[in-house]
């Protein structure tokens, strides 16, 4: 049997246990039961004294990892199965996205220490460059002697932090503030993709961090351009501290594991998300408008891949909120991927099906009222055309491609006018795809 100690920043909250079958289990510390300022580290697996079987707690410590190629890669650099779980933990979850950190029996967090004070290893334009070139095949630098960072979620990225305007790597006791994405290798344009629609979506009114994309340079090589995003669950104390703020996915509050996280595999539908917020949610009203809105929002700029691990639940200090929106992106601009919705509206799962009777039935299952939905889509799509331009001239720099920039633009537009055109027809079934 092997155990790792969970950690709060400097509190124990319990233990993570691997048992000799490979079985993983979690208990609670008494000190942190004790204590009702606590909160439990998932709605899935509230404050108790009895132990948490591997069923129950798997899908939400399995959820802290990454997924997909970077997994594969991660397995391989430490020599450990993909699926074994407290390995990886063991391995890279010194930090993680939320407030937890995994360490051995023997050994308690470093205390945390200032970010306004370069300490880490800055990179400096070589090394960002080089950092960007590493990351496909080393995920998070891992490796011997590397560090020990995680993040959920397929594409490759790095959490940094901030002094000067410049990326550091952490160093010990110290605090991610950011993200780091490289472009993604087989989507054209990604970079400039997610700058686009995150923006678009803060134009837009939706809660999203804050997003910058920009390019690495390194003589006689080819650009690289990398999105920096701000890390939401991250926040500066009354000192000035930075300090951890806990969150989860969809996915771990509703105890479903990762490889589950899309709808046709038994991933969250919308109504559970709906209900999630509705119930869980120290503001259940504003943050059901603000989840309608993403809905409306992923429709309308073409995000099909908007699953259970893409929405998030922080723990801020006044309780429960739901998270600032994150990694969206336009699929819709590729046709070479499936744009089959992650997560069914009104029972369909492709854009052509979204008419009238499919947003009736979204809201009954929602428990919506679908006039008010309706003016919110057609005054959503109203905006897009003047928000789209004011992005595209935020974003005007020779550093970026201008021309991904024009195609989402016209895309956006479109589908808004489309999908106001699709819920005004009642004549048309939602079955009938001749048009």
């Amino acid at each position: 049997m092997k155990s790792l100690n969970v950690w709060f920043d400097e509190r124990l909250v319990g233990f993570l246990v691997q048992t000799d079958s490979g079985q993983l289990a979690f208990t609670y510390g008494a000190i942190w039961l004790e204590d009702p300022t606590t909160p439990p580290i998932s709605r899935s697996l509230p404050k108790r004294e009895v132990t948490f079987s591997h069923s129950e707690c798997y899908p939400f410590f399995d959820g802290l990892l990454p997924e997909g190629g970077q997994r594969d890669l991660i397995a391989m650099i430490h020599g450990i199965s993909k699926n074994n779980t407290y390995s990886f933990l063991e391995a890279i979850g010194g930090e993680v996205a939320g407030a937890l950190t995994f360490l051995p029996a023997d050994v308690r967090p470093e205390p945390l220490t200032g970010q306004d004070s370069a300490t880490g290893e800055v990179l400096n334009q070589e090394a960002l460059y080089q950092t960007l070139e590493k990351l496909p095949r080393r995920p998070f630098l891992t490796g011997k002697g590397g560090l020990r960072l995680s993040l959920a979620g397929a594409q490759s990225k790095l959490p940094v932090f901030m002094v000067g305007g410049l990326e550091h790597l952490p160093s010990a006791g110290q605090l991610s503030t950011h993200i780091l994405k490289p472009s993604i290798p087989k989507l054209h344009g990604s970079t400039e993709n997610e700058a686009f629609i995150m923006r678009l979506a803060g134009e837009m009114g939706l809660p999203v961090p804050r997003i910058e994309a920009r390019v690495a340079r390194l003589k006689n090589q080819e650009p690289r351009p990398y999105i920096l995003v701000e890390r939401y669950d991250r926040h500066r104390g009354p000192e000035g501290r930075v300090e951890r703020l806990h969150q989860e996915d969809f996915c771990q509050a509703l105890g479903i594991p990762s490889i589950l996280k899309y709808q046709s595999e038994g991933g969250p539908n919308l109504a559970q998300c709906f209900d999630l917020v509705r119930t869980f949610s120290v503001q259940p009203a504003a943050d059901a408008n603000h989840l309608l809105d993403i809905v409306i929002f992923n429709v309308l700029v073409g995000n099909a891949d908007a699953h259970g691990k893409n929405f998030s639940i922080l723990y801020t200090p006044g309780g429960p909120r739901l998270a600032p929106f994150y990694d969206l992106m336009s699929t819709a601009i590729y046709p070479d991927l499936d744009n089959t919705f992650a997560m069914k509206v009104g029972g369909q799962g492709v854009f052509q099906r979204l008419r009238h009777r499919a947003w009736q039935a979204f809201c009954e299952d929602a428990g919506l009222n679908f006039s008010i939905v309706r003016k919110r889509i057609a005054g959503m799509a109203k905006k897009f055309p003047a928000a789209s331009q004011q992005v595209r001239e935020g974003l005007a720099s020779s550093d970026l491609d201008q021309g991904v920039f024009q195609d989402l633009a016209r895309l956006v537009c479109e589908r808004a006018d489309r999908t106001v055109e699709q819920i005004r027809d009642t004549q048309v079934d939602d079955g009938d795809m001749s048009y």
